[in-house]
Order: C-alpha cells, then sequence, then structure tokens
C-alpha cells in the first residue's frame, strides 16, 4: 500500500464496509444536480425542439448560468475533509495495476474481459482505472465548461472585449464537450445500473464486505492484514435472506437492501 492510498476499511458488525463518508456522497450528489441540471438546461437551448417545447428561454438560461457556476462549488467547500482528500489523492493517482486494468477492459469478448480482470483484479484499490478516468474527465470538463461558459456570457462586455474568433472558439469547445459531458454521464449511468450494490455503497456509504474483496481487493477489510481477515462469503439465513462473511443478515443492516447484498453465484 502506498502512502496515499485510503487505509483499508474495518468490517463492521453486520457484515458490511463503510466506503464513503458524508462528505463525499454529499459532494457527488449535489454535483450529479449541477451537472444535470446543465446538461438538461444547456440541452434545451442548444435543440430547438426543446425549447419550442419549453419556452421561457430567458429563464432556462439564468438557471443554466448559475448552475454553471455552482458546479465547482461543492468540491471546493469540501476541501476541508480529510477523508474527501484521501479519496481524491486515490483518484489522481494511476498505478501499473490501473494499467493492466484498462488494457483487459480493451479486450474483446467479454469472457476474455472478464478473464483479464480477473487476473489483475488483486491490485485494484478502492477505485479502478474506470472510476478515476471518469472522475478526472468530469472535473477537466466542469473546468473548461466553466471557462469558456464565462467567455460565451461575458467575453462582449465586463471581459472585453473579447476578439470574436476567441469567442467562437469557446463556444465550439463548449459545445463540443458538452456532447463528451452527455455521453460520459449516460455511461456512468449505465454501469451504475448493472451494479446495484455500487448504488446502494453511494446513497447510503456502507458495502457488504464480500463485494468490496470481489471489486476493490486491494482496499477491502482483508487487505489490511491478519486483524481484518478476507471475508469468507454469505450464508443463508432462516428467513431465506442472506449474510455476509460474519453471520449476520446484510439485509438488516446499513438501509442495505437484500437484493443488493446477495453475493454471486
Amino acid at each position: 500500500m502506498k502512502p496515499s492510498d485510503p487505509p483499508p476499511p474495518t468490517a463492521l458488525a453486520s457484515g458490511l464496509v463503510r466506503r464513503f463518508g458524508r462528505v463525499p456522497r454529499w459532494v457527488h450528489w449535489s454535483t450529479a444536480a449541477l451537472m444535470g441540471c446543465c446538461l438538461l438546461t444547456g440541452a434545451t437551448l442548444y435543440l430547438p425542439q426543446l425549447a419550442r417545447l419549453v419556452g421561457r428561454r430567458q429563464l432556462v438560461e439564468t438557471v443554466h448560468l448559475y448552475a454553471g457556476l455552482a458546479l465547482p462549488v461543492p468540491m471546493l467547500a469540501a476541501a476541508g475533509s480529510a477523508g474527501y482528500r484521501r479519496d481524491l489523492r486515490a483518484l489522481n493517482r494511476f498505478t501499473a495495476a490501473d494499467r493492466a486494468w484498462l488494457r483487459a477492459s480493451l479486450r474483446f469478448g467479454s469472457w476474455r474481459r472478464a478473464a483479464a480482470r480477473a487476473r489483475i483484479a488483486p491490485g485494484v484499490g478502492k477505485f479502478n482505472a474506470g472510476q478515476k478516468l471518469f472522475a478526472a474527465f468530469v472535473a477537466g470538463g466542469a473546468l473548461v465548461m466553466l471557462g469558456t461558459g464565462v467567455i460565451m456570457q461575458w467575453g462582449a462586455g465586463p471581459l472585453g472585449p473579447i476578439p470574436v474568433g476567441y469567442r467562437t472558439g469557446a463556444t465550439f469547445v463548449h459545445d463540443l464537450l458538452a456532447y463528451g459531458l452527455f455521453f460520459g454521464v449516460v455511461g456512468h449511468l449505465w454501469m451504475a445500473a448493472h451494479d446495484p450494490v455500487a448504488r446502494v455503497g453511494m446513497r447510503t456509504g456502507t458495502v457488504p464486505v464480500w463485494w468490496a474483496a470481489r471489486e476493490h481487493p486491494a482496499w477491502s477489510p482483508g487487505a489490511a492484514g491478519p486483524d481484518h481477515p478476507a471475508p469468507t462469503g454469505e450464508t443463508a439465513g432462516r428467513d431465506g435472506g442472506t449474510s455476509a462473511s460474519g453471520g449476520t443478515s446484510a439485509s438488516g443492516g446499513g438501509g442495505i437492501s437484500r437484493c443488493a447484498t446477495r453475493s454471486p453465484q
């Protein structure tokens, strides 16, 4: 483990493990709401069909402007949180395991990708390479969108006059990057739709130990050493539910539903 890695978590008595604290989850959902608002209002301003359907263009422009200006606020406001800063350091550090993960993801055929990822899985920490790249893309994209949006809004007035060529270029970059962010967000939602445990983890902050050991083994409790044994999987409860690594029903702890905590067969 490198010094910049988040420390491996300690398994809770319920068979769950703390993945995200309150501040990182607040940043995630606040940024998601602002980004969604920017994309929806931007599409309304950009597409004539939506513009005619929604109307009230001046109001939509105002909402789009202030949502865009507020986009970096949650990330800046959370800078005082030590846990949030640890997560940022983990997101900003790429390792050999991340490069192997990306190579495995580019293989053709789902079974080839699965086999390749299984070989490199032990090196995956709290965030995999895909999550790190997406976070970097969104953070960088938000800054570029903010800068180009400011030029578009005030380039002919208080900031200018900025030459028309620069303002035209800012408009082009703003529009092109909006497409990139839209497809990136759609891909993020598609991935989340196929991983209910990850969704619950972002909503409640906790995930089952077996999921942490399978998806992020270098970060899971078992990676901390002999004091935190690796999860042993689930056992069936008397009510037909499941319990994870400690014999305690996962459906009753931390808001994790039985469906979300059921270990794959």
